[in-house]
């Protein structure tokens, strides 16, 4: 029987320590869902986990990809499960970490197939919607795929009726026409397990601070001189990297990158809460947390 431990949590919660150090526990190794980590360019603004750490455990889907790359949730996806069935040949038990919930999402829950589409000509035409009101937007809904309309619980939510919009006009086909559960693939995992992480507000921000400043000590302007030719590209439309082209000055730069950072956090614990079935814990848990994985796979 083979579980799946997935670690989740705000920005600076410290799932990377923790998750190397019950991967290495139980003699398991690591899956990254932080699609930031993704891009071999990207390593200090992304917090990537370092040479030692990376020893310790061995990560899988980190720094695979270029900014250059187009890769999808889907594409993530096909490959994460291909890599599990290679995985679980070895162990009963892995470990997904990061903080990109779609990405975790589309492992615990599957994912629908969609087809590609060229993401030049996707831009152009997002790029008109986006300055549509709301109202504009769930009124071509409606005439588009009015069996979205229905199931999408937040109609206010204009990222997601845009998603909807763009597969209709560049497929021809409705979005909702591929929500079938013969398009998923089975699951390589018997059950899962979501390990919430949790602290006080002041110390999540604490850390963010401290984790923006080890940043800048790290070399994160060298990192940014090197890529700032691809300032365009969506991969580097992101907090910690968007900031730099935003602004001239350092200081500015710097408290701006610990502004956004500590409301994306804020954000991610009002989604994270959300979610029914996390199981929580203090990041310093490390023994409740590890006995809770073994009366799991004890169970199974």
């Amino acid at each position: 029987m083979n579980l799946l431990v997935s670690i989740i949590g705000p920005t600076g919660i410290g799932k990377t320590n923790l998750s190397i150090k019950l991967a290495n526990y139980f003699n398991s190794e690591i899956i990254s869902c932080d699609s930031r980590q993704f891009y071999k360019e990207l390593s200090i603004g992304t917090s990537k986990p370092n040479n030692k750490q990376l020893n310790i455990v061995k990560h899988h889907f980190i720094g695979h990809k270029t900014i250059l790359d187009n890769y999808t949730v889907y594409n993530y996806y096909i490959d994460v499960y291909k890599k599990m069935e290679e995985l679980y040949k070895q162990y009963n038990i892995l470990f997904l970490v990061g903080g990109s919930l779609l990405y975790e999402k589309s492992i615990i829950n599957g994912i629908n197939y969609i087809p590609y589409i060229n993401r030049k000509r996707l831009l152009i035409y997002r790029d008109k919607l986006y300055k549509k009101d709301n109202s504009y937007l769930i009124k071509k809904l409606i005439k588009e795929d009015y069996n979205y309309y229905k199931i999408l619980k937040n109609k206010k939510d204009n990222r997601k009726i845009i998603r909807a919009l763009e597969v209709k006009y560049f497929t021809k086909k409705k979005l909702s026409s591929y929500f079938n559960e013969n398009n998923k693939k089975s699951k390589p995992f018997n059950k899962y397990l979501r390990i919430g992480l949790i602290d006080s507000r002041e110390n999540i921000y604490n850390r963010i601070n401290r984790k923006v400043d080890d940043m800048i000590k790290n070399g994160l302007i060298d990192e940014i001189e090197k890529i700032k030719q691809y300032k365009e590209l969506h991969a580097l439309n992101t907090i910690g990297y968007k900031e730099f082209f935003q602004y001239n000055n350092l200081y500015k730069i710097i408290t701006t990158i610990k502004k956004n950072t500590r409301n994306y956090a804020k954000k991610q614990i009002i989604w994270l809460r959300k979610m029914k079935d996390v199981n929580w814990f203090n990041p310093n848990e490390f023994n409740r947390i590890k006995n809770k994985i073994i009366y799991i796979l004890n169970n199974i």
